[in-house]
C-alpha cells in the first residue's frame, strides 16, 4: 500500500513524533494530578478543582496567547511554553519526591503549566498547515489527533506504574524530560515564515479580529457550542479515580489502564478516522453519530458491575471522541486563513480544552452530590440529547461535507 502524501514530509514526521513526546508526559502527569489530589483530600469535589484550575487559565490567557501566535516565529513561541512547562514539571517533581508537596501544590501546578499551554496550543495547532499543503490538513490531523492517543494511552499507563513504585513524583520528572525533548525538536523543524500584517495593530485589536472573523464564521462557532456540549456534560476523567478505587475497586494500577483505555480506543479508531476524513462527503452526520455514540459510552461506563466492562466502555468512549474530535478540529482549521488561524485556534481551544476542565469542576462537584455513577449517566443525556437535536433538523453542521473549498470570505 503506497504510503500516504502527508507522510512524505520530512518537517511534519519530526513534529508529529516530538508531540506525540510530549504528550507522554503530559497526560501521565494529568492522570498523575488527579490522582494525587485525590490521594491527599479524598474528594471529589477537590479533585475537581484541577479542572478548575485549567479553566481558570484558559479563559484568561486563551486569546492573548492566539494573538502572539499570529504575531510572532509560532516554533519559537511553543519552544518557550514547553520551557516554562518544564520547569513547573520539575519543581513538582521535587516536591512530591521529597514529600512536601500538597494539594494546593498540585492545583497551583495546574495552573501554571495550563498558562503556558495557551501559548502552546493556538501555535502548535496553527503550525500544522504551515507544514503539509491545504489540501492534506485534513489527513495530517486525523493522524496527529488519534496518533497522539498513543501518548495518551502510554502516559496514564506510565503515571500507573509510576505511582506504584514510588508516587506521582517520578511521573513528574519524566514529564520534565520530554518537554526537554519537543523543545529540541522544534529547534530543526524548517517552517516558512508568517506573514505579517500590512499595519502595525495592538493586541486587543487583534483579539476582537479574531473573535469578529468567529463570528461570521457559523460553521466553527456552532462546531464550539457542540464540542461544550461533550466535554462539560460528559466530563469523565475527573471521576475515574473514585471509579477506580471506590466503585470497582481496582488500585492506582486499574487507576491506569482505565485511564488510558480512552486512548487504546481512539488508536484502534485511527484507520476508520482517517478514511473518514479522506474520502466521506457526509462528514457532519458521522460527527453528529459519534457524539451521540459518546454519550452511550459514557453510560455504560458509569453502570459497568466490573472492571472489564468498563474498560470496554473506556475504549468506545476514545473512538467516537477520536472521530468526532477529528472532524471538528480539521473543519475549524479548513475553514480558516493562515494570518488569522493562531487567533481563531485559541478561542476555540476555549471550548476544546476549557471543555474538559470546566466539565472536571461542573461533573465533580454535582458527584460529590449523588456519585460518580448518577453524575456521569445525567451528564451523558445531556450530550446525546444535544447532538440527537442536530440531527433532526437542517443546520450547517449536518450538513458539513469536509470537501476543501478555496472560499473562508
Amino acid at each position: 500500500m503506497a504510503v500516504p502524501a502527508v507522510l512524505r514530509n520530512r518537517d511534519f514526521n519530526l513534529y508529529w513524533a516530538g508531540v506525540v513526546a510530549s504528550q507522554i508526559g503530559t497526560r501521565g502527569t494529568v492522570a498523575a494530578n488527579l490522582y494525587q489530589v485525590y490521594d491527599l483530600t479524598g474528594s471529589i469535589a477537590y479533585t475537581g478543582l484541577v479542572g478548575a484550575a485549567q479553566a481558570v487559565a484558559l479563559v484568561v490567557l486563551s486569546p492573548l496567547g492566539g494573538a502572539l501566535a499570529d504575531r510572532v516565529d509560532r516554533r519559537r513561541l511553543l519552544q518557550g511554553a514547553q520551557a516554562v512547562a518544564l520547569l513547573v514539571a520539575g519543581l513538582l517533581a521535587w516536591l512530591t519526591l521529597s514529600g512536601h508537596a500538597a494539594a494546593w501544590h498540585v492545583v497551583l501546578s495546574v495552573v501554571l503549566t495550563t498558562a503556558a499551554a495557551t501559548f502552546d496550543q493556538p501555535a502548535r495547532q496553527a503550525l500544522i498547515p504551515a507544514l503539509v499543503p491545504r489540501s492534506q490538513i485534513a489527513e495530517a490531523i486525523a493522524l496527529l489527533n488519534p496518533s497522539r492517543e498513543i501518548a495518551v494511552l502510554v502516559g496514564p499507563l506510565l503515571a500507573g506504574v509510576l505511582i506504584s513504585v514510588s508516587g506521582p513524583g517520578l511521573m513528574y520528572a519524566v514529564d520534565a524530560g520530554t518537554y526537554a525533548l519537543l523543545v529540541a525538536i522544534l529547534a530543526v523543524v524548517r517552517t516558512p515564515p508568517l506573514p505579517l500584517p500590512a499595519e502595525k495593530r495592538s493586541v486587543v485589536h487583534s483579539i476582537m479580529e479574531g473573535a469578529r472573523y468567529i463570528g461570521r464564521r457559523p460553521l466553527i462557532y456552532t462546531l464550539m457550542g457542540l464540542d461544550l456540549s461533550a466535554t462539560v456534560f460528559s466530563a469523565y476523567r475527573v471521576l475515574l479515580p473514585a471509579l477506580a478505587l471506590d466503585v470497582l475497586h481496582v488500585g492506582s494500577t486499574g487507576y491506569g489502564i482505565l485511564s488510558a483505555a480512552p486512548s487504546a480506543g481512539a488508536l484502534l479508531a485511527t484507520y476508520s478516522v482517517f478514511r473518514t476524513v479522506q474520502r466521506s462527503t457526509r462528514q457532519g452526520k458521522v460527527l453528529l453519530l459519534s457524539t451521540m455514540l459518546y454519550g452511550i459510552a459514557a453510560i455504560l461506563l458509569a453502570f459497568s458491575p466490573v472492571f472489564a466492562l468498563a474498560v470496554i466502555a473506556a475504549l468506545l468512549l476514545g473512538g467516537f471522541d477520536a472521530m468526532a474530535t477529528t472532524i471538528r478540529h480539521a473543519a475549524v482549521q479548513i475553514d480558516t486563513p493562515d494570518e488569522i488561524r493562531g487567533r481563531v485556534t485559541a478561542f476555540y481551544q476555549m471550548a476544546s480544552r476549557g471543555g474538559p476542565a470546566l466539565g472536571d469542576v461542573v461533573v465533580g462537584a454535582f458527584a460529590g452530590l449523588v456519585g460518580p455513577v448518577v453524575a456521569l449517566s445525567v451528564g451523558a443525556l445531556a450530550t446525546i440529547s444535544v447532538a440527537a437535536s442536530f440531527s433532526l433538523r437542517d443546520n450547517v453542521v449536518r450538513s458539513y461535507s469536509g470537501v476543501v473549498t478555496e472560499d473562508r470570505a
